[in-house]
């Protein structure tokens, strides 16, 4: 099946797991140098609405910029771009975080599944359920009984007074306030109601 292409001016919910369900993050410095990376070759692209990592996947959402300052990208599929294909550049991401990792555990072959996944966000409505779902995945698969606990996700960057690049204000706009934000946060995800946003 063709995937989705990725178009400025979009939102997408971008996913992938390892390789036969295999682990992508093996200690604390991988989660770090993949969040390192992902600033690197995918900010200049994306606002960067919500994210976690776990130990064998990782959930995106992003929006894709209209706009790019090509003359001051640093990280990018080729030398001279002359037009960006951002889904090549999370091609290429994903490329440098699996040869680094490789390269360290002294391992071969795929790191990650072949292609990413990648799914269109077209309605705003969707956007608390979906956000919710993604920092509820430690909970879901069981790496942590509460969302607040699990360190590997945007949810304490949305809470947070400190600098970030994630678009906080988005985030805490669509649920009225960070407190509303936790509230809901406190309940299961409604997934029936985002299921063609999540398939896996």
């Amino acid at each position: 099946m063709e995937k989705v292409k990725l178009e400025p001016g979009n939102y997408y919910h971008i996913f992938n797991r390892g390789n036969n369900g295999q682990d992508i993050f093996f200690e604390n410095e991988n989660y770090e140098f993949f969040l390192h990376r992902l600033d690197q070759y995918i900010t200049p692209f994306c606002n960067i609405i919500a994210w976690v990592l776990l130990r064998n996947h990782f959930h995106l959402l992003v929006y894709i910029k209209e706009t790019v300052a090509v003359d001051k990208l640093d990280y990018t599929a080729t030398e001279s771009p002359k037009q960006i294909e951002v889904h090549l550049q999370f091609g290429h991401f994903f490329n440098s975080y699996a040869k680094s990792i490789n390269k360290r555990y002294h391992r071969t072959g795929s790191l990650f599944e072949k292609n990413f996944e990648r799914v269109l966000v077209d309605n705003h409505k969707y956007f608390k359920n979906l956000i919710h779902y993604i920092h509820f995945n430690p909970v879901k698969h069981g790496f942590t009984e509460e969302v607040w606990n699990y360190p590997w996700s945007s949810y304490g960057s949305v809470i947070s007074h400190s600098p970030t690049k994630l678009n906080r204000d988005f985030v805490l706009a669509i649920y009225n306030g960070a407190e509303e934000f936790k509230l809901y946060h406190k309940q299961a995800p409604d997934d029936e109601s985002i299921l063609e946003l999540i398939i896996e």
